[in-house]
């Protein structure tokens, strides 16, 4: 287990905003300031206040001041390494097979990742295999009500985000329409400044908010996989399963290109 930035979200994310100001700015031959300009701010206003606002009625104060360090562990997530997991609890099965699980005592010291050596402890300290079960299954579940809250609360908010970049676009063309005159060019111009509070609603939804919710609900897949071998590995042992059974049993729990046994 280690946290590893992942440079490539902060590529993804400036190859996405530069193939979208380029294609504006090369092909539809616009106006840079027209999009983060003077006249967009209002637009610009309007969806970033009323998303923040919705996501506090919607989730709670507490929530949405957490967001910045939830959207950290997207950035600069915890990676496992399952097949150094797996072998290193083909070595515990080893030792138990030959010297019994209180042997293992000693190797509790080298653990480091909390959810194993909770679980691996409670193994050593003699506990069935029934008692090992339901510890791991009930920090799973829990672990997951608390992810899912995470995740939820930036899909709610790549939600919010569209919705008031129209609210902002109506308002605009009301205010437009209302004070429109015998200028045709001025007109015009005022509509299109009215969308850029659309655009930016869709923007923020679908560059920032919803993948940022698909890489939490992703980490905390991979975090869940890795808790699933180690329960079911640590159940083995103390079940006295030989470690070539350990082995292909918790190989198979692999994506096939990644089953190829040492």
């Amino acid at each position: 287990m280690q946290k590893k930035f992942d440079v490539m979200t902060i590529i993804g994310f400036l190859v996405g905003v530069s193939g979208i100001v380029a294609a504006y700015k090369f092909l539809a031959h616009g106006k840079i300031s027209m999009l983060i300009g003077k006249s967009a701010l209002e637009g610009i206003l309007i969806v970033f206040l009323g998303t923040i606002a919705a996501t506090i009625v919607g989730q709670s104060w507490t929530r949405f001041i957490s967001i910045f360090k939830i959207a950290s562990h997207a950035i600069n997530p915890t990676t496992y390494n399952l097949r150094e997991a797996i072998d290193q609890l083909v070595n515990f099965a080893a030792i138990a097979r030959k010297d019994g699980v209180l042997a293992l005592e000693k190797e509790l010291p080298n653990i480091k990742e909390p959810f194993f050596r909770k679980i691996f402890g409670l193994a050593v300290d003699g506990n069935d295999p029934d008692m090992l079960k339901t510890v791991a299954e009930s920090e799973i579940e829990f672990l997951t009500e608390r992810h899912t809250i995470n995740y939820t609360v930036f899909a709610k908010m790549g939600g919010y985000s569209p919705t008031m970049g129209i609210i902002g676009t109506v308002l605009a063309l009301i205010g437009t329409f209302a004070s429109a005159g015998d200028d045709p060019q001025g007109l015009i111009s005022h509509i299109a400044t009215a969308f850029v509070a659309t655009l930016w609603g869709i923007f923020l939804a679908n560059l920032v908010f919803l993948p940022l919710s698909d890489r939490l609900k992703n980490g905390h897949l991979e975090e869940i996989e890795y808790m699933e071998i180690i329960k079911k590995g640590v159940i083995s042992i103390q079940e006295g399963e030989a470690p070539s059974i350990v082995k292909a049993k918790l190989y198979s729990m692999l994506p096939a290109n990644q089953q190829i046994q040492k």
